[in-house]
């Protein structure tokens, strides 16, 4: 489990790029939560998508090369099976347009949308081929990032009332920790520290090496980068107020029970953010929440989500 200052905010936005799409009145994600921005430019969400389409050899798709006439236009409507949040919609978008520049698009909802079932997500009217190439791949990148985003929707209401936020880990597919994170904060959770090299996390395995001297090793990681912020994984009471006493910034309370989380928030007294982790499902996130910590990681956002049961539907 790892850790900065969660943030609601991403890098840019994907430059416009013409398109035929109907406005929309509900915004991507509503105020309280924050303003959701899309976290690729548009060179590197190409990149993306081209390599899934090239993966998937969209572009010499043999079936559809040989039953579909290439001047046939088809239309059809991407739809939700099952209640979720959406997450995708740029990569979609792109994986249609990449096959056919003219494409017309309908976009019904945006990334941080709650739908129920049958709902439309977006139109797509172009030609036959390059739709049905395109297919799995706009599906595959939604169906994965809309899953990410409905878990964490189920676990931020779970602790709804509560002063505790939900946050990832770096526990993330490979090659797609900008997009998973991203999908995290579509349904309303935060990110823990992007990578390796944002923020400190000393656990056990550092603290071996330095015959657990957690004092030691807060001090080292301040001589190193003495503004960024350091937080510290402990397994029990004493090492909560040694790391208190070391100065971290965070701590980590990695695999407590709910007894000592309470004693540790007391002992704490919000001189550090208090962050519970480990044994963190949807059953016990409740009781984790009500102990008073600040922050529950939860790997299972990133490592476990199932994808959300999405289709497109032609005429």
């Amino acid at each position: 489990m790892e850790n900065s200052t969660p943030m609601n905010d991403s890098q840019s936005q994907p430059r416009s790029t013409p398109r035929t799409v109907t406005p929309l009145s509900v915004p991507a994600i509503d105020a309280v939560a924050g303003t959701l921005r899309f976290p690729l430019k548009q060179q590197a969400l190409d990149a993306v998508v081209k390599g899934a389409l090239e993966e998937d050899g969209a572009f010499n798709d043999l079936t559809t090369i040989a039953t579909v006439v290439s001047e046939r236009r088809a239309r059809g409507a991407l739809v939700a099976r099952e209640a979720g949040v959406i997450c995708g919609i740029a990569l979609a978008l792109d994986a249609f347009r990449l096959l056919d520049p003219k494409v017309a698009i309908r976009i019904d909802v945006e990334d941080g949308t709650r739908v129920t079932p049958g709902a439309s997500v977006m139109f797509v009217n172009g030609n036959a081929r390059a739709l049905l190439s395109a297919e799995r791949v706009a599906l595959n990148f939604l169906q994965r990032l809309s899953g990410i985003a409905s878990l964490t929707a189920q676990f931020v209401a779970a602790v709804e009332g509560t002063e505790a936020k939900i946050l990832d880990t770096r526990k993330t597919t490979p090659g797609w920790r900008q997009l998973e994170k991203y999908a995290v904060r579509a349904g309303g959770g935060y990110n823990h520290r992007l990578d390796l090299s944002s923020a400190f996390l000393i656990k056990d395995n550092h603290l071996a090496a330095l015959d657990g001297d957690i004092g030691m090793a807060v001090r080292r990681a301040r001589e190193l980068a003495p503004e960024v912020k350091v937080e510290v994984e402990c397994d029990n009471l004493d090492q909560v107020e040694s790391a208190l006493r070391a100065g971290a910034d965070i701590i980590m309370l990695d695999n407590m029970s709910l007894e000592d989380m309470r004693a540790a928030v007391r002992l704490v007294r919000k001189r550090a953010v208090l962050e519970a982790s480990g044994g963190v499902n949807l059953t016990t996130v409740r009781g984790i929440a009500e102990t008073g910590v600040d922050w529950i990681s939860v790997g299972a956002l990133t490592h476990s989500a199932p994808s959300l049961d999405l289709a497109l539907d032609f005429d």
